[in-house]
């Protein structure tokens, strides 16, 4: 008697090709950047937050807004990124991470580099 795999399951099977080779290996990179930025934006959002706990300097502001500019191109980087990965539910990650209304309000925003 011999047995044969249900047709449902069989599609599963098929040999490597070179092109699925390529496409696993942009998932994985996609997922690996992705990964990458999420720490990145808690790292700079962890900053901003400490920032604003210390107490008030001298060049407040200037140092202030540096951050905010590097936590909300990251973010920017971070939502492309999720966007490439098929990820499109953005409000939920703007709460679970705790994105500061400011960050968002530059988030896009091309700025002068200081020389």
């Amino acid at each position: 008697m011999a047995v044969r795999i249900p047709q449902s399951l069989s599609a599963g099977l098929q040999p490597e090709t070179g092109w699925s080779v390529l496409d696993y290996e942009l998932r994985e990179q996609k997922a690996h950047t992705l990964g990458t930025l999420s720490g990145q934006v808690e790292q700079a959002l962890a900053a901003l937050r400490a920032f604003d706990a210390e107490a008030h300097q001298p060049d407040r502001e200037h140092r202030r807004r540096a951050l905010l500019d590097a936590a909300a191109d990251l973010v920017w980087a971070f939502m492309i990124q999720r966007e490439l990965c098929g990820l499109r539910n953005w409000d939920a990650v703007v709460k679970d991470y705790g994105i500061p209304r400011e960050v968002l309000n530059r988030v896009g925003q091309v700025r002068r580099r200081a020389d």
